[in-house]
This record gives C-alpha cells, structure tokens and sequence, in this order.
C-alpha cells in the first residue's frame, strides 16, 4: 500500500467514546426502586413485541436487544416487562449530552445512549488535566467524568473507551461493561486487536464473516495475513478497503459535532397480518405522503425511494428504486413505493409495511418535460390498521389524587394495579384500581414553561 494511502492516525489517545449501561432499563430501575437490582426488559410487552434494552440481571437468562418478547418472557419469565418511557430517556440522555459538550465543542452523538468526545480540543481552562494528553490524565480525566455521569443523572452508570480513533474507543468501551473504563495506550492498538473476532470491526455483519471463514479468516490476526487486493477481490472495493484498514488500526474519520440525516421514513406495524394488497397499497400512500411532507419541512429531496415489510415469520425485506433526480413529490414516492410492493410475495400476510427517502439533497429538479405534477395525490379513505394500546400500559407514569405519583404494574378486565414509588422515595405500596377511576390519571413532565411559573 503506498505510504500516502495510508491514513492519519493521532499519536495520542484523544477520542472518548461513551456508552450508558442498559439504558432504558437502567432509567427505569432508577425510577422504580422496587425493580433496582431485578430483571427489567423495556421493549413492546405484546405477543410481536421487541425488545428494545434488557437489564443485566435480565441478560443473565439470555434476554438481548431485538430479541422477541414472546422468547424474552420464555427465558426469563419473572422479569419486569415495561414499555418505554421517552419523556425520561431523552431528559436524562440531554443531561449527559449537556456534560459532555461542556468538556469539549466536538460531541458526536450516536444516539440516546452514546456519544464521541474529541479530547483534543477539550476546555483546558476547565479541564487543565487534559493539556498533555497522556495515557494517565486522559485516565484520570475519564474516570472523573464516568463520576460526574452518576451525578448528573441520578445514579446510572457509562462504560468509557478512550484511544487514537473512533474505531478503537469504542471497541475499547465494550471491552469491560458495565461501569468500565478503558484506555488504550497509542502504540498497542494492533496488539488489542489481533485476537479479537472480525466481526469487532463495523460492517462484518454475517454475510461478511462467511465469506472471511470460506478463506480460513476468524480473528483480526488472521486478516492482517491478507493483502488489500485480496480482501477487494474478496468482498468488493469499498468493502475491501475499509477492513484493510481497520485491520491495520487505520482510522482517521473525525469527531463530527453535527450528524446529518442519511434518510427520512416512516414504517407501521399492525395487530393483524395484512394479505389485502390495495390495502398496503393505501398504507404505502398515506407513509408516502408522510415522509414528503418530513422532507419537505426540512427542505429536503432525496433520489431513492425505500419500502420495508415484516412478513408473518419475521422475515423483513427491503426494496429499493433510485430515480435521476431527487424528488420531495407525495405522487412520485408513493408511485415508485407502490411498484416496489408489487414484486414481494405478500399473501403469508404482512406485520409491518414502512417507506423511506434517502440520498438527501437540499434542491429539488425542475419539472422539464412536464411528466409530473405539483398536486398531491388525493389520499385514499382507509381505516389503518393500528396496534391496539390499553389505556394503561406497563411502567407508563400515574399520579392519584391521595396517594400520589406511581407506575403501572399492569392492567387488564377493567382493572389497573399502581406501585407508588418515584426515584426519590423508598419501594412503594400497590394498590389496584378500576380503569376508569377519575381519581388515577396518567402523569407527565412539565414543560419548561410550567417549571417557570
């Protein structure tokens, strides 16, 4: 590889990456003190749920992200099983956020849950520790701000990678969860490495990896024994490339404050298996007039049109259609995402239909030629199939008039059952209640303003 391929690596270990243990699951045993050091599973609690973050303790019987409930329930049958609360997932996530831009200007959040802070341009006046950037005040540093995540969000814990890429720090904030912190020392990345599996690396999902098997490749030790040109022959030029380099611990990408939106989509999932084709068809249309109107609020266009479907057996399939121009036109993604559903063999019956526009643009191309028009497509009359939700859903916040703010430990034959409990009380009573108590009612933040008054 010729020296000037090569890519810029820092010579120190500059980049944090930061992940919050078990987040979801973590909020909410904060939340509720009766379920701290039990299994909690947050997710969908109905029979074609998911589940979104399990607990450790629920991790311990085989419960894992994206699994189904109905397996989760099957392995760990006595965990809690709540639905989310969002309103308590983004206040702490913006807590944590809040922190990390105050040590540094460049915080690249990944999601709710994890984020990469460039240490090179930390606050120095603040963070005088971070001027040299040696192995132990970069250490020191991380163990100070894994403290200050505890303080400002209540009690939970974040595993802490820091190293001379994005690549290696977040290999290395998995490397001891929960509540771990590792540093990897510049100079060492490759040693780290080397006995790892592929699949550390980002992209070497299963297709990936059975080709590399074919090939006797199982550990990162064993793709360095491959040339460049052999891994493009092997798994395509971008493909090649990129483990080429990872292999090599060759990552030079930067901490990028803004993330841009790759795609805008919508997607639904439905209590019944749908087989009517026109009506998918309606569904299509509606999601379709759904992602233009996202787009067209953003002032966004974009080339290529995506439709999703969740067959009866899981199975999820995705089509695709790229156009010469990007488009923000209701009529012209519902069209293309209407020829798209045509070729799937639907009549096993279909969960979940969604449509998504990607390759982003900020223009749209003029109508030359007078083949389409500006007015939108006339939406269809049709009642869409909806996932049913109970009034009272498991873990949702309440508030009763005498006995105060609780969750709801489940519901059902016109009954709902509260534990009154918050984050700052002891495990509370339970008490059951008819569902239409006027007496109970959901709870909820109060906005910036309300806090004001």
């Amino acid at each position: 590889m010729p020296r000037d391929s090569v890519p810029r690596v820092r010579a120190v270990a500059s980049v944090l990456h930061l992940d919050l243990d078990a987040f979801f699951a973590a909020v909410e045993q904060r939340d509720k003190p009766s379920l701290r050091g039990k299994p909690v599973v947050v997710g969908g609690v109905g029979g074609r749920g998911v589940v979104s973050t399990a607990s450790y303790e629920a991790r311990r019987y085989g419960v894992r992200s994206a699994m189904s409930t109905r397996e989760a329930r099957a392995r760990c049958p006595h965990a809690a099983f709540l639905t989310g609360r969002f309103h308590a997932y983004r206040d702490t996530s913006e807590r944590v956020m809040r922190l990390l831009r105050s040590v540094s200007p460049l915080v690249e959040p990944l999601s709710l849950d994890e984020a990469f802070v460039d240490l090179a341009v930390a606050d120095h006046a603040t963070y005088p520790g971070l001027t040299d950037l040696s192995v132990p005040s970069v250490t020191a540093f991380a163990e100070h701000l894994r403290a200050r995540v505890a303080e400002v969000t209540g009690g939970l814990t974040a595993s802490v990678g820091v190293a001379s890429s994005k690549f290696l720090a977040k290999v290395a904030s998995d490397l001891d969860k929960p509540d771990g912190l590792v540093v990897v020392p510049p100079g060492t990345e490759r040693d780290l490495l080397r006995p790892m599996s592929v699949t550390v690396i980002p992209g070497v999902g299963p297709a990936t990896t059975e080709r590399l098997r074919r090939v006797g490749v199982h550990t990162v030790a064993d793709l360095e024994t491959l040339s460049e040109d052999e891994l493009v022959r092997l798994l395509g030029n971008a493909n090649g490339h990129w483990l080429f380099q990872l292999a090599q611990a060759q990552d030079d990408r930067p901490v990028v404050a803004e993330r841009e939106a790759k795609s805008v989509s919508v997607e639904g999932t439905y209590d019944h298996d749908l087989t009517d084709r026109v009506l998918m068809e309606q569904l299509l249309t509606r999601q379709a007039t759904d992602v233009a109107r996202r787009l067209r609020k953003a002032g966004l266009s974009g080339r290529t049109v995506t439709i999703k479907v969740r067959l009866h057996d899981f199975t999820t399939l995705s089509r695709s259609s790229t156009l010469p121009s990007p488009t923000d036109a209701p009529a012209t993604i519902a069209r293309l995402a209407r020829t798209l559903l045509a070729d799937l063999d639907t009549s096993g019956g279909v969960r979940l239909l969604g449509v998504g526009v990607s390759g982003l643009a900020d223009w749209v191309q003029e109508d030359l030629f007078g083949e389409t028009s500006d007015d939108e497509e006339e939406l269809p009359e049709v009642e869409i199939p909806h996932h049913s939700r109970r009034a009272w859903t498991p873990g949702m916040d309440v508030e009763h008039a005498e006995m105060g703010r609780g969750w709801v430990w489940g519901s059902g034959r016109g009954v709902v059952t509260v534990r009154f409990e918050t984050a700052e009380t002891p495990a509370g009573p339970v008490r059951s209640y008819a569902e239409d108590d006027p007496e109970l009612t959901a709870w909820r933040p109060p906005t910036p303003e309300e806090e004001q008054e």
